[in-house]
């Protein structure tokens, strides 16, 4: 299985076209004990954890990549804080297309180790994904790299790379399909806004009779340190603004716009909002999720957990509804991040004996 299962819902790319590594068709869990104990019974992961490359981020990469190979591209011009870099970098290796990626200044070492085993040409930037206008400059002018003939543009907004970003939009799909009804409330953690938007667009977009566009509230969820959308989406503003990023949570560091307007269009046409969240409370929640329900994923993933948590205590969440956080990548990638959650990483070699005698 793989997202093609919904090509005609998302995609006009000849099925000769469509590449695949297995990505879609991934779990949807049932809290065991956070949500139960919060009071809320009807709470879902959507793990994207299960992925090729470990993250949601290869739905858009093999949408994207098959859109290229209908149109004869050879080389993928693409940027990146890390999830996009590695899902682009595996499926253009399977695709046997160039891949030259612009790295944001902060990505975990994790994510570039994975983007180079894939054979990808990296260039990381000073300042890009932290300081606004250095970032708008290197997206332009990756733009500008990505406009010759033998070139396809990848960045993952509907701004830039909708026929890419379309593909993202079949985690509605399966969670309609996973669900007995559609659930009332989705948490998307934002950067730039890509997901949340293909989220409000799956759902909206829906024809099979089981979700009209008002049935799901999606709600943008964005580190407090990279809030260009959640605020603007509560306040009721219809812009975004961009930010000099402060946040930590890797993935997430996108201090420009991007498709952030749209996404307050989308979400407060759904009826969702924005949460603005703490990394303090992000990096407990990624630690919590690990010990309390078996799921290993990247701080970014954690901030949907993050937004339901204070959703809960703003009591704009009631316990008899049903609630989904998209769980995005894999905590593999994120090595600080797996420190930080271990406290003590530290593990020493004993001698046989000492085996189980204390602790």
């Amino acid at each position: 299985m793989s997202i093609w299962k919904y090509a005609d819902q998302f995609s006009t790319v000849a099925p000769e076209h469509r590449i695949t590594l297995g990505e879609g068709t991934t779990p949807l869990l049932r809290s065991r004990q956070i949500g139960p104990r919060a009071g809320l019974p009807n709470l879902f992961f959507k793990c994207e954890t299960t992925n090729p490359s470990g993250s949601y981020k290869d739905r858009f990469a093999a949408a994207a990549i098959a859109d290229m190979l209908a149109h004869g591209k050879k080389r993928c011009v693409a940027t990146s804080s890390g999830n996009t870099g590695s899902a682009l970098a595996a499926y253009c290796a399977a695709a046997n297309i160039a891949c030259q990626i612009a790295i944001v200044e902060t990505a975990p070492q994790g994510k570039l180790l994975q983007m180079l085993a894939y054979g990808a040409q990296l260039h990381r930037v000073q300042g890009f994904g932290l300081d606004p206008d250095i970032t708008a400059q290197t997206f332009e002018r990756v733009r500008q790299f990505g406009k010759s003939a033998d070139s396809g543009l990848q960045i993952s907004a509907f701004c830039d790379s909708p026929s890419g970003m379309r593909g993202v939009q079949t985690i509605s799909y399966e969670i309609l399909e996973q669900l007995p009804q559609p659930p009332e409330h989705i948490f998307c953690p934002a950067g730039g806004g890509g997901l949340t938007l293909a989220v409000a667009r799956g759902f909206a977009n829906t024809t099979n009779g089981t979700a009209s566009q008002n049935s799901t509230r999606v709600h943008c969820v964005q580190p407090a340190g990279n809030d260009t959308i959640a605020t603007a989406l509560r306040s009721g503003r219809s812009q975004a603004n961009s930010v000099d990023c402060q946040t930590l949570i890797s993935g997430l560091q996108v201090p420009s716009v991007m498709d952030g307007n749209e996404v307050i269009s989308s979400c407060s046409a759904s009826g969702g909002t924005g949460y603005a969240v703490e990394d303090e409370d992000v990096f407990h929640y990624q630690a919590q999720l690990a010990v309390e329900e078996g799921i290993f994923c990247e701080p970014a993933a954690a901030v949907a957990l993050a937004g339901v948590m204070r959703a809960l205590k703003m009591q704009e969440i009631h316990a008899e509804e049903n609630v989904v956080c998209l769980i995005t990548g894999s905590a593999f990638k994120d090595p600080p991040s797996l420190e930080r959650m271990a406290k003590n990483p530290s593990c020493p070699a004993i001698r046989l004996e000492q085996l189980f005698t204390s602790g």
